[in-house]
């Protein structure tokens, strides 16, 4: 029975842009348990996957098949039957069933009695002509256009209806195929296509390394020799390619061609990475830390404070909210820090009330950004950016506003478990509570080392993230370009000592950081 069985999406990954992927097919592949995928689909799509699914490459060259599509449909049959009720994704480049050979593994699974969905995907076929401004159809030039395979075996089998194509008033595009696209256009020619047709070929489309390269008909053969015309790639054949000249627009953005490695934790991630996906960057999400909240706060002394004082850290003292009344001064270093004290205030029943009368200090302005998505206004922000920057600030206030008569601080710090004692030098008698701690990412996945390694730069933003990094990096004997964008001054410093080339923002701030580098890219 069909209950038995996992059930199996085929669902279509488009031509490559990550942001090209239906949401039907992003929900499937956070909840898969089995992702099986091509050889085209994007790292920034697969690091969109469960990140505890089994990832199974199945990819497939041109000259070369890592796993024959017999093997394929046999492998989605396998995968429903290992996992009842589980979820198997089958991911492929484009949309399964325009020449994806998606009919044949729905037809295995339909034998098999594997229940299945297809969930559609945007053609290279229609998006890469739009990404390199040729419309397949336009009012006066074409009223239809056509969608070839160009990929069989050898010349000698394709079986294309040469005649037929030759008279096409429409727009011919022809998916796969450089190999033999010399002996297409030959034939076309042949039968009685005129030679000039205007023509393009489209390498890579809709990624980074998006290429196009104009011929006409009859100069096809020798461009693609000349040229270095390599797959993937598709060609359009027909008036409409004179427009490109015009309106190709993806080229013209900022980051258009450019690979950036993003090593934010994933649910910080998205702003900056749609931020550079929009300026025409592919942005490769790869975490190199993740945060967890913990239950309650812990409290942490200096190590001069009393000793009694200090063996309650030994034991993992946790804090009591109804103590935050003996602070004036809540001081956030990192938006890690605020999202994590205001649920754990919220689960201990309390709310922003307890806060009322109280100063907030802020490190910088992403965190007075994240403050104020809870409704708090920051009272400090220091000019330099950084704990030092500050600890200088909070130190300088008058006594009487940080200070009880007896001298200990009023001072209550709100930091993850790997803050080091910077605050606590300007501010030895100031309390902390550690609110989360961070943990390493532990693996760079197959998939993703080859993505990373070929990547123009990466983009850090906490010295924990470079350290684990290059940690990663050496386990996995992985290369990359030492080129480093970062936020803040001690980021880039631990970037360097690394040996990165590095670039800072001027603000601790994505929008500045973004700024940088697009200026970056653009002066090089």
């Amino acid at each position: 029975m069909m209950s038995d069985f996992g059930k199996v999406f085929l669902i279509g990954a488009g031509p490559g842009d990550p942001g090209l992927l239906t949401l039907r097919g992003k929900e499937i592949l956070e909840r898969a348990d089995v992702v099986v995928y091509d050889r085209l689909v994007s790292p920034a799509i697969l690091s969109m996957c469960n990140a505890n699914a089994k990832m199974v490459d199945v990819g497939k060259m041109p000259t070369h098949h890592k796993v024959k599509q017999s093997e394929i449909n046999k492998l989605l049959v396998q995968f429903a039957q290992e996992y009842p009720q589980g979820i198997i994704a089958r991911l492929k480049g484009g949309d399964p069933f325009v020449f994806g050979r998606g009919g044949e593994e729905a037809l295995e699974l339909v034998d098999a009695g594997v229940e299945f969905e297809v969930v559609p995907g945007i053609t290279s076929a229609i998006s890469v002509p739009a990404y390199a401004g040729i419309p397949v159809s336009h009012r006066g030039i074409a009223t239809s256009f056509h969608i070839v395979t160009g990929h069989e075996k050898d010349n000698a089998e394709i079986s294309l209806d040469f005649d037929t194509l030759a008279k096409c008033p429409g727009t011919l595009i022809f998916l796969m195929g450089i190999a033999n696209m010399d002996f297409i256009a030959r034939r076309l020619i042949e039968c009685g296509k005129d030679p000039k047709t205007p023509l393009a070929f489209i390498e890579k489309g809709t990624t980074p390394y998006q290429r196009t390269v104009l011929a006409t008909l009859e100069t096809a053969g020798e461009t693609i020799v000349r040229e270095n015309v390599t797959a993937p790639a598709i060609t359009i054949m027909g008036g409409v390619v004179e427009l490109g000249k015009t309106l190709a627009w993806k080229k013209n953005l900022p980051l258009s061609g450019k690979r950036l490695v993003v090593t934010r934790a994933a649910k910080q991630s998205s702003g900056i990475s749609s931020r550079l996906a929009a300026l025409g960057a592919e942005v490769i999400e790869t975490p190199m830390i993740e945060t967890r909240t913990l239950d309650k706060p812990l409290v942490v002394c200096h190590p001069e404070r009393s000793e009694a004082k200090s063996k309650d850290l030994d034991q993992n003292c946790s804090a009591d909210f109804n103590a935050l009344a003996n602070f004036d001064v809540l001081a956030f270093t990192s938006t890690n820090g605020v999202e994590s004290f205001f649920k754990q205030l919220f689960d201990a029943g309390c709310d922003v009330r307890v806060l009322a009368g109280k100063k907030i200090a802020s490190v910088g302005k992403i965190t007075e950004k994240k403050l104020l998505e809870y409704g708090i206004r920051c009272d400090y922000v220091p000019e330099d950016h950084t704990a030092e920057g500050l600890g200088k600030m909070l130190a300088s206030l008058p006594a009487d506003s940080h200070l009880e008569p007896n001298g200990e601080s009023k001072i209550l710090l709100l930091q993850g478990n790997l803050a080091d004692d910077t605050l606590l030098k300007y501010l030895p008698f100031a309390t902390r509570w550690i609110v989360y701690e961070t943990l390493p990412v532990s693996d760079l996945p197959e998939w993703k080392r080859e993505a990373v390694a070929t990547a123009d730069a990466i983009v850090f933003a906490s010295t924990s993230a470079v350290n684990n990094f290059v940690k990663m990096s050496a386990s996995a004997d992985l290369e990359f370009k030492p080129l480093a964008f970062c936020i803040g001054r001690m980021t880039e410093s631990a970037a360097k000592e690394h040996g990165f080339n590095t670039v800072v923002s001027e603000e601790t701030t994505m929008e500045s950081l973004v700024k940088k580098i697009v200026e970056y890219f653009g002066r090089n």
